[in-house]
């Protein structure tokens, strides 16, 4: 899938990226992943990432007031880094989320935000 890889190299070349993966959060499953994951486990990082976002999306607490908005991103913020999960918003299914984990004196957390919306956005496109 090039757009798969296109999106993960790119989502390297943001500052500070530690590592990055495309991953089913309905299932856990990493769809494609480069670079290093928390504890050197992708799978688990994947889990642990569709374990967030199904969290985030089913409480009551970050539904918006507005209708039909929607969850965007999500970022973690540990003392070394930053986990950035951004949801990729199809047509159809919308089961994928990108998710860069980011270092925290390298990175920078609005840019990479706004790289990682440009990057959800193109992977649609593709």
């Amino acid at each position: 899938m090039p757009g798969v890889e296109n999106c993960l190299q790119e989502a390297m070349a943001i500052p500070g990226a530690i590592g990055a993966s495309i991953v089913d959060y309905t299932t856990g499953f990493p769809v494609a992943t480069t670079g290093a994951a928390p504890n050197e486990d992708h799978d688990a990082a994947a889990a642990g990432t569709a374990d967030v976002v199904q969290a985030a999306q089913s409480r009551s607490l970050f539904v918006s007031a507005v209708p039909h908005d929607l969850l965007e991103d999500l970022i973690i913020t540990t003392a070394g880094g930053y986990h950035l999960l951004r949801l990729v918003q199809t047509d159809f299914d919308s089961r994928l989320v990108l998710y860069v984990w980011l270092d925290r004196i390298r990175g920078n957390l609005a840019v990479a935000r706004r790289r990682m919306q440009i990057l959800a956005e193109e992977l649609v496109a593709t």
